[in-house]
């Protein structure tokens, strides 16, 4: 981990104290775990103090985890220009809890929260404008959530009778989607290819990749 990005983690911590519960490490960035209820202050921090300056709120985007007491994560991703630094924050939050809007802190997190509430049914509080923003304003459910059917829950058509767009329920049983991306040609061949790690070995072992003539 860079020295100086771990220095600017326990100074973190150390001047918000309880707001930030923790930090880690990612791919060589810096990423909080704060407190929901003090999300506002973190963000705020982070902006305005000399060792910080993240001046920039990039993106806030979320993640479902449905095992977890509180199934999301709301990640906040922030760029210091001057440091050339970037840094993520991360709270969890349910489907009942209320996120404070850091719209208070960044102008530019009205349309982002939007998205997630649109995406996830996440509730920022606070919020001037919390409405759907990527999906018709009737739609139903969330479709980033695990558990929201590939099917979604209507579909629509035009209805040459009615002169008019028609929606209509549909329902497909289906569980979580964890889908698994290693290698769509496993079975295919014995030759592994990247993703084949996990893939069953053929009982004369892999064979080796040959090249083809004239192809590079």
């Amino acid at each position: 981990m860079p020295a100086d990005l771990k220095t600017l983690g326990e100074n973190i911590v150390e001047r918000l104290g309880g707001a930030v519960e923790s930090f880690e490490f990612a791919q060589d960035e810096l990423v909080l775990k704060a407190k929901r209820d003090e999300i506002v202050n973190v963000l705020t921090h982070l902006r305005d103090d000399g060792a910080c300056r993240f001046t920039q709120l990039v993106d806030v985007t979320a993640a479902d985890y449905p095992s977890r007491p509180e199934r999301f994560e709301v990640v906040y991703n922030m760029l210091s220009i001057s440091n050339n630094t970037r840094v993520r924050v991360k709270v969890s939050a349910s489907e009942e809890t209320l996120v404070p809007s850091a719209t208070v802190v960044f102008r530019s997190a009205n349309w982002f929260e939007r998205e997630v509430w649109d995406m996830y049914g996440i509730l920022f509080s606070g919020h001037p404008d919390l409405r759907r923003i990527l999906t018709d304003y009737g739609f139903e459910g969330h479709p980033q959530r695990k558990d929201f059917p590939l099917t979604g829950y209507v579909e629509l058509r035009y209805d040459e009778e009615q002169k008019r767009v028609v929606y209509e329920p549909v329902k497909l049983t289906q569980d979580f989607r964890n889908f698994d991306y290693l290698s769509p040609w496993e079975g295919m061949t014995d030759i592994q290819l990247p993703g084949d790690e996990k893939a069953v070995k053929p009982p004369h072992g892999w064979r080796p990749a040959q090249k083809t003539k004239g192809v590079r």
